[in-house]
């Protein structure tokens, strides 16, 4: 062989062998990345147990949206009780069988007038039996009219019998009787009278929940604490006597109570403690007033008389027409 090509020939064997050497003291994972591709890995939320990432992958997932994290405040709606600490939702009240009454502050008008299902059951105080004596006054047809008036109350604590009789030289006499039970909500009628010229009655059917009426009238339902229009008086002071503090001035007392013809609710608003000069002497008297709501209704003003257990001491009745009848206490008897 020529020496030529021989040289050439060697020159390469040699130079294949030292790249060889070189090449194999090289790091290996140069050559190794630049084959593999490299390895994108998926996060499925779906397959994946919590908490756990993949070791072998090269890329990490892109962290999922965070759902709110920041407490907002609720929206809470009026009618519903409210559930924020620290704010405090009204209490509501305990069932009352009694009549209305509103234990309000005194305010020019009444506030608020509560009705049967939402007071406590008053106590009662029924007063010692008795007969009360009294003077009447009246103006009827701008005639100015004297006469007496007595008011027997009697009753053996379970039940009652009440007379009032109105008398004068120029008028027939007015009587109104009133007969029932007491119970625990006070007075409970069975039967009224009310007799001038001639007699009407009412009948309080309480096993049947309805008030009858003499006179051939609609029969009425018969409301839990239902009055008459005589008993109504004994029954406010049965009411006050039996928690004074429940009644101070702008309280406003409601009590179904019924005549001979109608049952209807009569709403008294308390006006005060004032000092009458009466027949009988000088007394400090509570003051109530019913106003009228209809137009040929009564106007009715009570005095109820706290060291006389809150018996009535005056009575003041006026008409739509102007005419009254004031009846004011002169004496009593024990019985």
């Amino acid at each position: 062989m020529p020496l030529r090509p021989l040289l050439l020939l060697v020159a390469a064997v040699l130079a294949t062998h030292w790249w060889i050497l070189v090449a194999a003291n090289s790091p290996v994972r140069v050559r190794d990345r630049q084959a593999i591709p490299t390895f994108v890995t998926r996060s499925v939320t779906a397959s994946s147990p919590a908490g756990v990432t993949p070791a072998e992958s090269t890329a990490q997932p892109e962290p999922a949206p965070i759902k709110a994290v920041v407490a907002r405040p609720r929206r809470v709606r009026k009618a519903e009780p409210s559930a924020i600490t620290g704010e405090v939702s009204p209490e509501p009240l305990p069932p009352n069988h009694s009549p209305v009454v509103t234990v309000a502050a005194a305010a020019p008008e009444p506030a608020a007038i509560a009705t049967a299902s939402t007071q406590p059951t008053p106590r009662f105080s029924i007063p010692a039996a008795a007969r009360l004596h009294y003077q009447v006054t009246a103006a009827v047809r701008q005639l100015r009219l004297q006469g007496d008036g007595e008011l027997v109350w009697h009753h053996d604590g379970t039940s009652y019998d009440a007379q009032l009789v109105i008398s004068s030289p120029l008028l027939p006499s007015r009587i109104q009787h009133s007969t029932g039970l007491i119970t625990a909500e006070g007075l409970a009628p069975l039967r009224f009278s009310d007799k001038a010229r001639s007699e009407e009655a009412a009948h309080f059917l309480r096993d049947q929940g309805k008030v009858t009426f003499s006179s051939n009238r609609p029969d009425a339902p018969l409301v839990a604490g239902t009055q008459d229009r005589l008993s109504v008086m004994l029954q406010l002071g049965a009411m006050v006597g039996g928690a004074p503090a429940r009644f101070p001035a702008g309280t406003v007392i409601s009590i179904p109570t019924a005549s001979t013809r109608e049952a209807e609710p009569w709403m008294f608003t308390v006006e005060g403690e004032e000092t009458l000069e009466l027949p009988g002497g000088k007394i400090p008297a509570l003051r109530l007033i019913r106003n009228p709501r209809r137009q040929f209704d009564q106007k009715v003003e009570l005095w109820l008389a706290p060291r006389m257990d809150y018996v009535p001491v005056r009575l003041r009745l006026t008409q739509a027409n102007g005419d009254w009848v004031d009846q004011q206490w002169s004496s009593t008897d024990r019985r």
